[in-house]
């Protein structure tokens, strides 16, 4: 039995003395060294080469070391009894709602105009409680950024599949409720997984729905928005402005219109980062659980997306 990495483009290095150090005898490899496929049970991926999990014939799990998974189950050839985690961690939790919170404090004070414009030009800027902020999708991440943003005065409402009993939120839920949620929405942040119905969520009909001058946060997927959607609607007046941490394509190409927009501000996929040393104990976890029979914490539903 052995359990494998599979991290194309990253050293892996930092992950297997993360694991070692929580379980010293572990048997780790990397891909492409492997010595038995058929020994492999257990493997820790991000955006692997699709078609390769097919290659062990006796894996059992496949663990995202991110708290996304649409990089795995867009994959067709994972045989169905196989299991996917995904990471809940609560470092990732809190420098996600950090993130956001930060980002929002920049849109209603200003600070990146300033910053890009090199003028002495003061602004009236906004409070928390002059607007509302309306956070799609309501998991884990979601949860915490709205609590995050309520403990620092913001009016704020979430879109859901399902109603969520929050205090200080407002909450929303299922297709017929969308337009109503949308309607008031002066900051957009997207925070919902990638789906067959969320891909390309953020399009000009949804842009529309929005009050004029709305601002847009997507520290989802890339593949969420719809982006000439949202260059137009920067140029038309609708949106205000808007602030990206995915995109369709990583790292954004050098000549990608974006990085020529004045009303986008850019970066590159930071909002939260998985720190190996904090995650390794709950990875070996579900390593144990699955060697032992026991139920594994994170599963995800293929059919769901989440």
């Amino acid at each position: 039995m052995s359990f494998l990495i599979i991290l194309p483009k990253r050293d892996p290095k930092i992950w297997i003395e993360a694991l070692k150090s929580s379980d010293k005898t572990l048997e780790v490899e990397t891909y492409p060294n492997i010595k038995d496929p058929e020994a492999v049970e257990f493997i820790l991926s991000w955006k692997h080469p699709h078609g390769i999990f097919k290659k062990f014939p006796n894996l059992k799990v496949i663990a995202s070391v991110g708290a996304g998974i649409d990089h795995i189950i867009s994959d067709p050839d994972i045989p169905a009894h196989i299991k996917i985690t995904r990471m809940v961690d609560t470092q990732l939790t809190q420098d996600m709602s950090n993130f956001v919170l930060s980002l929002v404090l920049d849109r209603i004070r200003d600070i990146s105009f300033y910053h890009c414009h090199h003028k002495w030009e003061p602004k009236m800027y906004q409070r928390p409680e002059e607007l509302q902020v309306g956070i799609m999708g309501m998991g884990v991440l979601g949860i915490a950024v709205s609590q995050r943003l309520i403990n620092n005065g913001f009016r704020v409402k979430g879109w859901s599949k399902t109603p969520k009993k929050i205090p200080g939120l407002d909450s929303f839920h299922d297709q017929e409720q969308l337009d109503k949620f949308l309607k008031k929405t002066d900051i957009l942040i997207c925070l919902l997984p990638l789906t067959s119905e969320t891909e390309n969520i953020l399009n000009k009909d949804l842009f529309k729905k929005l009050p004029k001058n709305a601002y847009l946060i997507n520290v989802a997927r890339g593949r969420h928005l719809v982006e000439k959607d949202l260059t137009e609607a920067l140029r038309s007046g609708q949106l205000s402005g808007a602030s990206l941490d995915v995109f369709r394509e990583e790292p954004l190409p050098p000549d990608h219109d974006f990085w020529k927009e004045p009303k986008i501000r850019i970066t590159p996929h930071i909002a939260s980062i998985t720190n190996p040393s904090t995650v390794a104990p709950k990875i070996i976890e579900n390593y144990r659980n699955m060697k032992n029979g026991k139920p594994l914490k994170n599963v995800v539903s293929r059919e769901t997306g989440y």
